[in-house]
């Protein structure tokens, strides 16, 4: 690859990955939730991963490691065909004001940076989520983490908005109609599906 490390990359993520992660969040307001980035390396240029689609996983148990080694691998299952792969990890914290890496967070990280070594974590930010009901916010409401030299996981610091791009520049206003018509009610999750197999955590109908 044409980079030296994770901080040199860029990270677009599509419009409709980026606004699920969300949507799911919001569904369980008062737990933490997960979910996983499905994408690519560009075949266009080797310094960009394209997050072209996102899985909501878990709103409870984050932790548990059977269930979600369970759904990675049915996730990969489903996704090789069309070339894609999972390539990071999404993560909202509990407490709305909190915006610090967990111990989970991190080892589900590592755990997936195992198999595609750039994965990044995304980790929602509330206050920036606050703002863009106000209109104020135009850059994604996530921090991008990545791995340091060191292994450590590390925030891409204020020039992180640079780093993760939202391929759509729509996407924050779009996302907006949809928390104010309550779209978020419609979102399956991986944890729902385990719960009731005829709840599609694909969510064909998310976006009709």
């Amino acid at each position: 690859m044409g980079m030296g490390s994770n901080g040199e990359l860029k990270y677009e993520i599509s419009q409709n990955a980026y606004i699920k992660l969300v949507l799911h969040s919001l569904r369980h307001k008062t737990a933490a939730v997960n979910g996983v980035l499905v994408g690519r390396i560009s075949p266009k240029d080797d310094g960009v991963v394209e997050i072209s689609d996102s899985v909501p996983l878990f709103h409870s148990n984050l932790a548990l490691l059977p269930p979600l080694e369970i759904s990675l691998i049915m996730i990969e299952e489903h996704y090789v065909a069309q070339g894609l792969s999972i390539v990071g990890y999404f993560h909202a914290n509990e407490r709305f004001d909190d915006v610090e890496l967990c111990g989970v967070a991190k080892n589900i990280g590592d755990h997936i940076s195992r198999y595609f070594p750039q994965a990044p974590i995304l980790l929602l930010n509330n206050k920036k989520l606050e703002a863009l009901s106000k209109g104020k916010e135009r850059s994604p409401v996530m921090q991008l983490c990545v791995k340091d030299a060191s292994k450590n996981w590390r925030v891409v610091g204020a020039d992180g908005g640079s780093k993760l791009l939202l391929k759509e520049p729509s996407a924050n206003v779009i996302l907006s109609d949809y928390i104010s018509s309550e779209k978020w009610k419609d979102v399956t999750d991986v944890d729902d599906h385990l719960d009731d197999v005829t709840k599609d955590w694909l969510n064909p109908g998310l976006f009709n």
